[in-house]
This record gives structure tokens, sequence and C-alpha cells, in this order.
């Protein structure tokens, strides 16, 4: 169900399109989803509808609009007509993203195609939440129904089990229930849960399935819930990787928004961001405050703080930064040096190359040992068309020298520094072309009149 409002989160997008650590909250859902036997799944959309539909495309998820939105059991109604005559309907709901496939598969199978399964937790503080009401005496015993906390008394206030929002029933069941619901309350709406005392009159055994996870099951109504979830997500995978061997100077002071594949004796310092799917080597150290997107980093290689990494796959034993930006098509041999403030684009460099000062390299190709000097540009773009540069190997580019492409550098050459190259040079000699140097006698700086 994913066609709320979400009028706490204070924003004009749809709540279930919020992200959480670098995904949408509905596509965790949908993921989770994904990962269950075979079945279909129809998303309930609502507000925001043109935007959630776009999102799910290619999911594999169906849209069902609810126009207009009267509560949960209105919007199960709305999926009725797509239903099965047999087995099970599992429903859950889009803004509780870290629901997991084998509590999701648990619930499922407490349901059996036979019985009303419902989702619960047991919480230290339960105010606010839906009491699970059992026989009497039994604490696993026939759920009879589920107890409002404002409508509870001090006794069934005393229970700590209470009800997520999710459930799973037969679907034959689940189809005549729902559209027998009633919306004879203060919000004229139809409550899902109705149909936990429609199973019970008619004999259904309703069961609970508990989570044994909190976060888990939390949702989100408000940007405070989304950062504390989204803490405590990021506090799980931290964790998982410390266990793995992965050493981060503080695991409260760290993000991984995909996927950190990772070999031995890996060091991350704080604020580092990890997004898509980043691989690291052996030995690999990430400093303090760098992001990594989509990339791929060889054994021994350092990356200092401050560095922005995406798109790019470094070889071994190489040195990043600080602050250097690598993007997209930057591929770096091993033992390359990339230095403060250079950026580097659509361009290889083989081993050994350098370039350690505000430089920029876009499309080039640089060769073994090339020793790239601060301040030089390999100008690349006309205005129209993007053209390369090739620089060859043990070739040693000035200061802030400007090779406009297309134009090769020949291996073992030197271009002076200051020099604007827009022809190719041979190998092995000096080539420098700027203007001559004049200085001129007896001229005079301007100087402002004196103020009247």
């Amino acid at each position: 169900m994913a066609a709320g409002k979400g009028t706490r989160m204070k924003s004009r997008h749809p709540k279930v399109l919020h992200r959480l650590a670098g995904r949408s909250l509905l596509a965790h859902v949908l993921a989770t989803t994904a990962a269950l036997p075979p079945h279909s799944s129809w998303v309930v959309t609502g507000h925001g509808a043109d935007a959630v539909e776009s999102a799910i495309a290619g999911s594999g998820a169906l849209p069902v609009r609810q126009v207009p939105q009267r509560g949960t059991g209105h919007a199960v109604q709305q999926v009725v007509p797509h239903l099965g005559a047999e087995g099970t309907t599992l429903i859950l709901n889009g803004d509780v993203p870290l629901i997991a496939a084998t509590t999701a598969r648990a619930l499922a199978d407490a349901c059996g195609g036979e019985r009303l399964a419902l989702l619960t937790i047991v919480l230290p503080d339960a105010t606010g939440y839906g009491r699970i009401v059992r026989e009497a005496g039994s604490a696993d015993g026939a759920v009879l129904g589920i107890v409002e906390h404002k409508d509870a008394s001090p006794a069934q206030r005393q229970i700590r089990e209470v009800y997520t929002g999710m459930m799973a029933a037969p679907t034959a069941l689940l189809k005549r229930w729902v559209m027998a619901l009633k919306d004879d309350n203060a919000q004229r709406e139809f409550y899902l849960t109705d149909i936990v005392a429609m199973a019970v009159a008619e004999g259904v055994p309703v069961v609970a399935s508990q989570a044994s996870d909190e976060t888990e099951v939390l949702g989100v109504n408000s940007p405070l819930q989304l950062a504390d979830l989204e803490r405590r997500f990021q506090r799980r995978q931290a964790d998982a990787l410390l266990e793995a061997g992965v050493r981060l100077a503080d695991p409260a002071r760290f993000d991984l928004r995909g996927t950190l594949a990772h070999g031995t004796d890996v060091d991350i310092d704080v604020g580092c961001v990890f997004e898509g799917n980043v691989t690291l080597g052996n030995d690999v150290q990430i400093g303090a405050h760098c992001v990594l997107r989509d990339v791929v980093i060889g054994d021994g290689t350092v990356v200092h703080p401050f560095s922005h990494l995406d798109g790019a796959r470094v070889g071994a034993g190489a040195l990043i930064g600080p602050y250097a930006r690598l993007r997209p098509g930057a591929e770096l041999a091993d033992e390359v040096h990339i230095g403060n403030f250079v950026e580097v684009k659509n361009s290889t460099l083989a081993k050994g190359a350098k370039a350690n000062h505000l430089a920029y390299l876009g499309d080039a190709t640089v060769g073994e040992r090339v020793n790239y000097g601060a301040g030089s540009i390999t100008a690349n773009y006309d205005g129209a068309n993007k053209h390369r540069t090739v620089i060859e190997a043990d070739v040693h580019i000035g200061s802030n020298c400007v090779l406009i492409a297309p134009v090769t550098i020949g291996e073992g050459g030197t271009v002076g520094g200051g020099s604007t190259v827009n022809k190719s040079t041979p190998a092995g000699q000096l080539t420098v072309a700027r203007g001559k140097q004049v200085s001129i006698a007896g001229w005079k700086r301007p100087v402002k009149p004196p103020k009247t």
C-alpha cells in the first residue's frame, strides 16, 4: 500500500518516494517482495500517483489507483478485481521499508492459505500502538482482536505485543471480507483491521507471526523518523562490515547507499559515502569525507580525504587526492598518482603516470610514467564536439600548459611550461609554444585620479 499523502513529511513529494540509503522507501519494499517465491505484485497508489507509478515502472509491480483515499481497507478493495480465487495475499506497507524477505515469507507461511496472519512485534514501550489481544491466560494462543491504544483498558495497555500494519490472508476470504467492510466511523473510512473481527466471528484462525527486529517494522511518517531509520540501517550495515573485517574509524559516521565489496585490511575513515556498486581491494585506505560511486579500486591504493570518485576504475598502489575528482570513464592503471584539485574524465592513465596538482585531463590517453604539470589542461571541447588528446609514454608536461585536442604529444617529449599546443609534437623533443617575453622600459602602471 503506497497511496498515503504523508502530511507530516511536510513535502510536496509522495511519502513513499522519500529516500533511505539511496533508494526510495517503496523501492526497498519491492526489493523484499522480489525475493519471495513466484507471485504477482500490485502497488496501491493515490497521492502523487503519477510520480509513484513512474518510479515503479520496470519493477514488475503493477499500479492500482485508490481515488479517493478512504482508508486501508478501501486500498485493498481496489486490488480485489486483480486477485485470484485462491492462495495467499500478503499485504505490506510502502512506508515500512526495511521489512526483511525472511520475515515476509514467515508471515505468508503462517497464513498458509487458511489462516489470517498478523505481523506483530513485542516492544518495551507499546504506547500508541494497537495491542494484540489473545485468548485469556495464553501468551501465544489464538488472536481475538486488535485494540487501539486509545480504546485499551489499563490491563490491555500492559500488553507489549503490537500490530505492525502488515498481514497475510487467504485470498478468497480476504476478497469477501474487505468488500463487506463498513465506514461507520468518525473518519468515514474503511479499516482493514476490521477483518480480524470477521475472521474470529467465522471461526477462521487468527495467528500472529512475530518479527524479531524492531527496525524492520518501523514506519516513516516524518523527517525525524526517516532520519532515525537511516541511522539504524546504516549502523546495521556498518556492523556487518566490521564483522567482516573492515576497519571503520567510526561506524556512526558511515553511509552505504548501495553495495560494498571488499578485500582484507580495508580502512575507511569518518564521513565517507558509498553509492551504487563499489569494490575495494586488499589493503585499500579511504580517507575522511570521500564519496565513492560505482568504482573499482585495486589493492593497496590510498584515497586521501575529500576526494570524489564516480564511475572510475583505479589500479593497485595508486594515490588519489586529497580533493581529487575522478569522473565517469576515468581508468587509472597501477601506481598512478592523482593529486589535490585534479579532475580526470573519460581518460586512461597508464602505469606510473602522475598529475599531482591543479590539473584537468578530459578525453585523454596518457602513457606510462607521464608527468603532467600543475595548472595544465586538455582543451577537449570545441563547443560542439569532444576531441581526444594522446600523451605518449615518458612525456613531461610543464606547468600551466593547454593541450588543444585533437593532438598527440610524442613519446619522451617535453612541453615547456606555459605552452599552448595545438599541433602534434615529435618524440623526444622539447616543444615550447608561448609568446616571446618582452620588458618595456619606462612603462608606468595606470593610477586612479585623486579624490576631490
